[in-house]
């Protein structure tokens, strides 16, 4: 029966079309993407598919408390691979990362105690984003992992102009004084047994985003801890003792719902 499958495929491939051997795939390029603001210059990283021939929508990535690590690189060139421009920004400046959960977090404490400094930051990526000449510069979205979850909630409650916010086991804390209106999309995944994110909060996030005009959805996946998304949580876990964990199911069915809001809010 198996030799019989094998013929079958062997077969089929014979007969496929002359040019089906000429469609070429993505062909992802990653590289350092400079942009700077207040003096000082910030490293990101630009990821897009070399292989199309017109522009695609811009997708930003705000990182983890860690900063711009290898993580958040892999997550631009996958949306590079499905058909978008992603540029992970640096949070902190000079691309720094984190090595210690103490480190980490007062780096991110940092940028959420000046939202007018960090919000200066994300504009002055968005616009340098917008200017690449692989990027469609009608339509963006942002993407943001906890620490960076935070920041793109954030973005949304102060109105900038997204088409999509979206929300990975986020930090819901508000730090927008003067929350402006927002009419696009925003997404927030979260893990049911994330004890690092308060519910109320959450809530009351969720409350002013509906209240600015915003298309809102927070979805709570059963057992999923903090970090859920990240395959290295667990070691994170057990060499910092941090209340992380990798749910596979819950990172996929998020990263799933995540990719439908983008194709609805750039695409449609």
């Amino acid at each position: 029966m198996m030799g019989r499958l094998l013929l079958a495929l062997l077969l089929s491939l014979m007969c496929l079309p002359a040019w089906a051997d000429e469609v070429e795939g993505p062909r992802v390029q990653g590289e350092t993407f400079e942009y700077a603001t207040g003096g000082q210059t910030y490293q990101g990283y630009l990821a897009y598919n070399a292989s199309d021939d017109e522009p695609r929508p811009g997708v930003l990535l705000v990182h983890e408390w860690w900063g711009l690590n290898d993580y958040i690189k892999h997550k631009a060139d996958q949306l590079a691979a499905l058909g978008f421009v992603a540029l992970a920004v640096d949070m902190y400046g000079g691309g720094k990362v984190a090595q210690h959960p103490e480190d980490a977090k007062a780096f991110s404490s940092q940028v959420m105690q000046d939202w007018p400094a960090a919000r200066a930051r994300l504009e002055a990526a968005m616009a340098a984003l917008r200017e690449h000449p692989a990027v469609r510069e009608d339509r963006m979205a942002a993407i943001g992992y906890c620490f960076g979850g935070g920041v793109v909630m954030n973005m949304a409650l102060a109105g900038m102009p997204l088409e999509a916010a979206i929300s990975f086991h986020g930090s819901p804390t508000q730090v927008v004084t003067n929350p402006q209106p927002f009419d696009g999309l925003v997404r927030i995944y979260n893990g049911q047994d994330d004890s690092l994110v308060d519910p109320e909060a959450l809530d009351s996030m969720a409350t002013a985003l509906t209240e600015d005009g915003a298309d809102v959805r927070v979805v709570q996946y059963p057992g999923a801890k903090h970090a859920f998304t990240n395959p290295d949580a667990d070691r994170l876990a057990a060499e910092n003792e941090l209340p992380l964990g990798y749910d596979a199911a819950a990172d996929a069915a998020s990263w799933q719902a995540a990719l439908l809001t983008l194709d609805k809010a750039l695409n449609q």
